[in-house]
């Protein structure tokens, strides 16, 4: 497949790569590695947890459970204390990230591979060489066609998008997801390597903060995770066309967070290409993760062809991974149909986003995570 550098947080981007390279947090392409079983070391919970995690493997779906007592749920909504919800937005990567068998641990400074050799690390760049950052837009109505700017029309979206906070082989990071429409009003959706590091470790301490606002706001609660799901192309292999991420929260107060912020519809299999308008959280220089930021235009084809994702022109930075795509979008009411999200960019390409397709793997994720 492709390299895959979602945009988890801050990272230093890449210059002089072969060929069309991706940009964000970590690297791949992945080799066909194992799912890991269940009594691996590594898939013990964090410190304080009962019982090592669950998981069980489908063709299509692998589920792995984070917090799944009241007891466990509160030590995961305790350890995000102001102090590491702030040091979530790293500005180095490279200074926080450890060895390991999944995306992040490739982010270790090793020499790059020549062409043919495998996986490219990411390494920092030169100053000089980082692609031009962009001057972020003051809110304003909203348009149908921008490359970022602050959301500041209310509606719906403003609820029921948000940013994730989790830890990942020791450090703690942020990402964006939104709630979806499901039977049992507690799931939402993100990217895959927001939950799990490819075929390396899943996420802990994960906690949804919907409508996440300035200063730290957090108006409707925050959402402790108790299962989530990837596809097994993902697991396995980090595909980008597969980096989808499902999670079932914890209710919050006795209350699901579908009831308290409202949910989006989710579509699956729709025609490719038309409007569509993408929300997320980004956290990377010009932006510091405190303020809803949208783009609108036209969807199109990956134009390497290295993956089946759609190109969205967004000029989004790291923290924005997993945040939700929406085809006919009412920027009245703030309501959509959530048909991707945002995974990845192209270190030569720093204005246009792209995420997968939602097609039969989606739907599977998603049956299976409204049942949990």
């Amino acid at each position: 497949m492709t390299l895959s550098t979602p945009l988890l947080a801050a990272a230093p981007l890449v210059a002089g790569l072969m060929g069309p390279a991706l940009i964000g947090a970590a690297t791949g392409p992945r080799q066909a590695d194992p799912v890991v079983p269940a009594s691996h070391p590594a898939r013990q919970l964090a410190a304080g947890s009962a019982a090592p995690p669950a998981r069980r493997v489908t063709e299509r779906v692998v589920e792995h459970v984070a917090a799944r007592t009241a007891a466990e749920q509160q030590r995961v909504l305790d350890y995000w204390t102001p102090q590491r919800m702030a040091g979530a937005l790293p500005i180095n990567l490279l200074d926080l990230v450890t060895d390991g068998d999944g995306l992040l641990g490739e982010l270790t400074g090793r020499p790059l591979p020549k062409p043919g050799q495998g996986a490219a690390r990411t390494l920092p760049a030169p100053a000089a060489s980082k692609l031009p950052m962009p001057r972020p837009q003051a809110a304003a109505a909203p348009s149908a066609s921008t490359i970022g700017a602050r959301w500041g029309a209310g509606g719906a979206v403003s609820r029921t998008t948000g940013r994730v906070f989790m830890t990942l082989n020791g450090a703690d990071f942020v990402c964006s997801a939104s709630t979806v429409k499901s039977a049992n009003r507690d799931v939402v959706v993100t990217a895959g390597h927001c939950v799990k590091d490819g075929a390396g470790e899943w996420a802990q301490n994960w906690t949804f903060v919907p409508g996440y606002g300035s200063r730290g706001g957090q108006p409707y609660g925050r959402y402790a995770a108790r299962r989530m799901f990837v596809a097994g192309s993902w697991a396995r292999k980090a595909d980008d066309d597969y980096d989808i991420g499902m999670v079932a929260l914890a209710t919050s107060g006795g209350r699901h967070v579908g009831d308290v912020v409202g949910a989006q519809e989710i579509g699956f299999n729709v025609p490719r290409g038309g409007q569509a308008y993408g929300f997320g959280y980004p956290a990377d220089p010009p932006y510091r993760g405190d303020r809803l930021v949208y783009c609108a235009g036209r969807l199109r084809d990956d134009p390497y062809k290295q993956t089946r994702d759609q190109g969205l022109g967004c000029d989004m930075t790291a923290g924005s991974s997993g945040g939700p795509w929406l085809t006919g979008f009412d920027p009245a009411t703030g309501r959509g149909r959530i048909t991707s999200l945002s995974s990845f960019k192209y270190t030569d390409d720093a204005r246009t986003m792209y995420g997968p397709y939602f097609g039969a793997a989606a739907k599977a994720l998603y049956d299976t995570a409204q049942r949990a």
